[in-house]
């Protein structure tokens, strides 16, 4: 009967590491798809789409950030990554705005994040660095950025936590209100009125990571995504 038993539980242990895997390969293989009409319409503002998306063909008219009301609409398309130069941040600082899915994953088949930039040097480059902190529609959050190849912040999956606001179903509406600080050293991440994580200078700073916590300040969006941006501001602490 043990031996039984302990059969059962390498089988089930093997079952769910097989399904894990094959979840994986799902989001691995939704591929980026350009968006009708895309291209930058907001005056000022730049963007960059990631390299893996632009070894894939795909270009920053392949996705659309467009005006809407004080705000922007933007439908992605690849992965992209949007500023403008007069938004640079320097010292003491916050970047916030509030995020909007009017339908929560309309445009693909998994959850994809969008979210704040701060610390953006050399953009629209192949050696631009920049930090973000993104927001899913699943109650959960990640860190990254560009040094400029990849780069990680609190761990490889995204982060569960309470602050972050989760979408009933598939098509309902989901907002977030992200911020990110920089004051004294320290990187903050607030996502609906709560600080869900906080990081050292050395940290994010250095080889490989980035050049400096200033720089310009914008905005990130994962790919086949469709969000609505208002109250973006950068201030200074």
């Amino acid at each position: 009967m043990r031996r039984f038993t302990a059969v059962l539980a390498v089988a089930s242990v093997a079952l769910a590491a097989r399904a894990h895997a094959q979840g994986n390969m799902n989001m691995q293989a939704e591929a980026s798809r350009a968006v009708e009409g895309g291209g930058i319409s907001v005056k000022g503002w730049a963007g960059q789409v990631d390299a893996g998306e632009a070894k894939a063909g795909l270009t920053i008219n392949s996705a659309k950030f467009a005006p809407e009301g004080k705000g922007f609409h933007v439908t992605t398309g690849p992965a992209t990554s949007y500023w403008s130069p007069a938004n640079a941040a320097n010292g003491n600082y916050t970047v916030r705005a509030t995020f909007t899915e009017p339908k929560y994953m309309n445009l693909n088949d998994h959850p994809h994040p969008y979210g704040i930039v701060i610390a953006g040097n050399d953009l629209g480059t192949d050696k631009a660095t920049l930090l973000y902190c993104t927001a899913y529609g699943t109650g959960t959050y990640i860190v990254r950025g560009f040094g400029p190849a990849p780069f990680r912040l609190g761990g490889r999956a995204p982060t569960a936590s309470d602050a972050v606001h989760k979408a009933s179903a598939k098509g309902e509406p989901v907002t977030q209100e992200i911020a990110v600080s920089v004051k004294d050293g320290k990187i903050s991440c607030s996502i609906n009125g709560t600080v869900v994580a906080t990081f050292d200078q050395a940290e994010a700073v250095g080889e490989g990571k980035l050049k400096s916590l200033d720089g310009t300040a914008g905005l990130r969006f994962g790919h086949n995504t469709e969000v609505v941006v208002s109250g973006f501001e950068v201030k200074k602490n």
